[in-house]
């Protein structure tokens, strides 16, 4: 099929559309290149993705109408099925709290203008990204689809939560196929410098101290992105009518075993400066996966004990340290 990925330079967009190449589909990325965190690490997944068969870039920006048009032009050409698989968004708690305009233009706005085109072009589907922020402190674990998710705590989640409500309202009124998948601290090679991974190591290969907030006590359900591509893929391939899937690693882990794992994995240890809760942060995430396992067969096999050499690994080559 045709898949047209937008935030394909990004973190899981790359690593979906590898994903997808891989097997023979054809996709068309769409990214912007924004500056929210170093551009050339988004310029050097796009490069190795631009030497693949079957990917087609457009440069632009889903808040512009004519770059969306034109990836759009280029998705329903022919006769063949397509796929939305929208990724592009502005991320992070932390970041939403101090920007919270581009938020709103990016996330809410951007993604009306997204499902807007598939409502007109009559796209065979559309999944895409939600975030386990939208459950916001919730003292219920493990994070059920079921559970109320009316109570963020992050400009982010808020916005993520939008939309959700607008995927679920265009699925009633427009009866457009809408597949939401909630993401549980997504972490692996090619992964994003905003997050604690890549932060703690390179903080403990470069001998510096680690800042660990919420004084080490955080717990995580970290994923690592060989498991949410596959759930991602599942996803686009059964493309429910409408549905939302938590997609997480199955097993929470300690935020001091994970650093824990980084110093192992780089062969020393660091120096740990302990401080309090940052805003928008939530003590503990657990994902309750058993819809997705039924549903798309979604099955995580790896635990930090692997994907952070595997991590580590990679970003040693990569800043040949």
């Amino acid at each position: 099929m045709r898949v047209l990925l937008t935030g394909s330079a990004g973190f899981i967009g790359f690593s979906v559309a590898s994903a997808l190449l891989d097997r023979g589909d054809e996709v068309i990325g769409l990214d912007n290149f924004n500056e929210y965190y170093d551009p050339t690490l988004k310029i050097r997944r796009n490069e190795i993705l631009e030497k693949r068969k079957g990917f087609t870039l457009v440069r632009g920006d889903i808040t512009h109408q004519k770059d969306l048009d034109g990836a759009f032009d280029l998705l329903m050409k022919g006769n063949v099925e397509t796929r939305i698989c929208h990724l592009a968004a502005q991320a992070g708690v932390r970041h939403s709290i101090d920007h919270p305009d581009i938020f709103l233009r990016d996330n809410i706005n951007g993604f009306n203008m997204v499902i807007e085109a598939c409502r007109k072009r009559k796209t065979g589907g559309m999944i895409y990204a939600s975030t386990s922020a939208v459950y916001g402190d919730n003292k219920e674990h493990p994070f059920s689809e079921a559970h109320r998710t009316d109570n963020p705590i992050s400009i982010y989640g808020f916005t993520k939560k939008a939309n959700e409500l607008q995927a679920y309202l265009y699925h009633k009124m427009y009866g457009i196929s809408c597949t939401g998948l909630r993401f549980f601290t997504v972490y692996g090679p090619w992964g994003r410098p905003d997050m604690a991974l890549f932060r703690f190591t390179d903080k403990v290969l470069k001998g510096e101290a680690l800042p660990v907030f919420g004084h080490g006590k955080m717990q995580r359900d970290f994923t690592y992105i060989d498991d949410i591509v596959a759930g991602v893929i599942a996803a686009l391939d059964r493309n429910d009518p409408y549905e939302i899937y938590n997609l997480g690693g199955g097993k929470t882990e300690e935020l001091m075993d994970y650093i824990a794992a980084v110093e192992k994995a780089c062969g020393t240890v660091a120096q740990k400066e302990l401080f309090p809760m940052q805003p928008g942060d939530v003590v503990a995430t657990s994902a309750d996966i058993s819809k997705a396992r039924k549903a798309l067969g979604y099955d995580p096999k790896t635990r930090i004990s692997e994907g952070v050499p595997k991590f580590v690994e990679w970003y040693r080559e990569y800043y040949k340290m």
